[in-house]
């Protein structure tokens, strides 16, 4: 395969920002600027949007969650572990029932005492359309991360019930999404304001959370400010840096220039091409293998040309993943499913995703499909975004690594708070566009955010984001089998049985997975990044 276009004039095409605008800070303050892929502020009002580039820094910062993955080792998986709840249990008599016992001594940053009650008001808040507070804009993000969560209920000043749907041993995985936002603060903005939505909107510029960080200053779509929270319950996350500046910089060589001119500390996803000059201006590269696939998501609606197994298959096969990595100056690791064979949810499918492009054409010629016929598919995929690594050259080496199995692929490019709201809206919505695929990479931490919500006809849209509508009695009983399996062992080997037939039948495109490459500055040390989409600001310092 002839590449006509250099990667390298890929991500420089049409690119350029002056950065004499950005403000510097008092040289007496340890303060860290990042530039962001997102080209907004995540929401600050406690459920962030900008997918987990959201949660990684406006989320986990500002906020705690009653649980939380352990971002603290690098060379081992992340881990959950206890947040702002201590310790968790199923009822044995009623597995729809969760007791979560709370941490004390926990204060939101506006003073007020985080409890029971905090925990029934912020469940309330996405899911009981009765509550004063509750606010429409948080559910999407929030609904589709944990959909079995119907209510919560005080038992005590420190204990709390939480009741699903269904029996979902998944629960306490999905509660690291949903994030402690102060009642007290909230409610001090509706007396001010008299509605709940401006309540809202004032909540967000001011926001207050339990978290390491608290808001300063926000301006959107240029800037916003964390300082430290001296008096965080957590003393080994207590920030030892006075201030935090995130800056949405969505081009991949706009971050790079800002990082080379000084004027950022640390950018996310740098321009593979400027790595080597990066490293020469004494740069760190942190990079490690997380659970992140980067797929084409795919249509079964009528009429969709991925109905066609042959050609599900045939476009896993004819895509030679070693030389993307190359063009990627190794900034990826190579997918064969969802997880790797090393993963207890493998399952040893019997379909080898591997770069094999005469097998490809042979099975488009089994349905029909030439070099004078190809098959037209139309893709869903955005400019940069969070986990999105670098995605409009990755999707051009795709279409022309596709061309030569006889399809003939269509790149639709929009925002990605646009693409990731679509997601959620489904094929058939007008926001699809007639695509048949969607370009939009997805965490792989728990069984739900790898599998089910992809798979289960539950998670049709607007629920959850099976985009695509993929799903049957098939695949909805292996997932009950790993939902209601609240062993271990027991829960790892129905998930290795789903995963393989999830693999099998393909409603993806696996294309990559993100190793999550950040450049920082050497002055940024003490840095932790963890085999997770998330990483710990709280506990790096920064040298004088």
């Amino acid at each position: 395969m002839t590449i006509t276009r250099t990667f390298a004039a890929a991500l420089v095409a049409g690119t350029a920002l002056s950065f004499a605008a950005l403000p510097t800070d008092a040289a007496a303050e340890k303060v860290l600027t990042i530039g962001m892929t997102a080209a907004d502020i995540p929401r600050t009002l406690g459920q962030p949007d900008q997918g987990f580039e959201g949660n990684r820094f406006t989320g986990i910062p500002i906020y705690d969650s009653l649980t939380q993955w352990d971002l603290s080792v690098a060379d081992g998986p992340s881990v959950l572990i206890p947040g702002v709840a201590t310790s968790w249990t199923v009822d044995p008599d009623d597995t729809t029932k969760w007791i979560f016992e709370l941490r004390e001594g926990v204060t939101f940053h506006d003073g007020s005492t985080f409890d029971a009650e905090a925990v029934v008001w912020n469940v309330q808040k996405v899911l009981d359309q009765e509550a004063p507070h509750f606010d429409a804009s948080q559910v999407g993000v929030t609904a589709s991360r944990m959909p079995t969560l119907r209510s919560a209920r005080v038992i005590d000043d420190m204990t709390v019930e939480l009741t699903t749907s269904e029996p979902d041993a998944f629960l306490p995985l999905n509660l690291t999404n949903l994030f402690m936002a102060s009642p007290t603060h909230w409610q001090a903005k509706f007396e001010e304001t008299g509605s709940a939505e401006e309540a809202w909107t004032a909540f967000a510029a001011d926001p207050s959370g339990s978290g390491p960080f608290r808001v300063t200053s926000f301006t959107p779509r240029e800037r916003l400010e964390l300082a430290a929270n001296p008096d965080y319950w957590d003393e080994k996350r207590v920030p030892q840096i006075d201030k935090v500046v995130l800056i949405p910089m969505p081009e991949a060589n706009a971050r790079t220039a800002a990082l080379l001119s000084g004027q950022v500390d640390w950018i996310e996803a740098p321009s593979p091409d400027t790595i080597p000059q990066i490293e020469s201006r004494g740069f760190v590269i942190h990079a490690n293998a997380q659970p992140h696939v980067w797929p084409w998501q795919l249509s079964f609606l009528e009429g969709s040309p991925w109905l066609d197994k042959n050609v599900r298959h045939a476009a896993n096969l004819c895509i030679n993943r070693e030389e993307l990595q190359a063009f990627l100056g190794g900034l990826m690791a190579i997918p064969v499913g969802t997880v790797g064979p090393d993963h207890p949810w493998w399952g040893n499918p019997s379909f080898d995703i591997r770069y094999d492009p005469d097998a490809a054409r042979a099975l488009m010629e089994e349905s029909g499909f030439s070099a004078d016929n190809p098959v037209r598919v139309k893709v869903q995929t955005s400019a940069s975004g969070s986990g999105q690594m670098q995605p409009i050259p990755m999707n051009e080496y795709v279409q022309q690594s596709l061309r030569d199995c006889y399809f003939d692929v269509e790149l639709d490019v929009l925002e990605w708070n646009t693409l990731f709201t679509n997601w959620r809206r489904g094929a058939d919505d007008e926001t699809a566009g007639g695509a048949d695929a969607i370009n939009v990479s997805f965490a792989a931490m728990d069984p739900f955010f790898a599998m089910v919500r992809f798979t289960s006809t539950g998670t049709f849209p607007p629920v959850s984001n099976n985009w695509g509508y993929f799903g049957n009695d098939e695949f909805d009983a292996l997932i009950a089998d790993a939902r209601t399996s609240f062993d271990d062992a027991e829960r790892d080997a129905a998930l290795a049985r789903l995963h393989a037939r999830i693999v099998e039948e393909a409603p993806f495109v696996w294309i990559a997975h993100d190793v999550g490459p950040r450049a920082m500055s050497p002055r940024v040390e003490n840095v932790v990044q963890p085999r997770s989409w998330f990483i710990d600001i709280a506990t790096m310092t920064l040298a004088d």
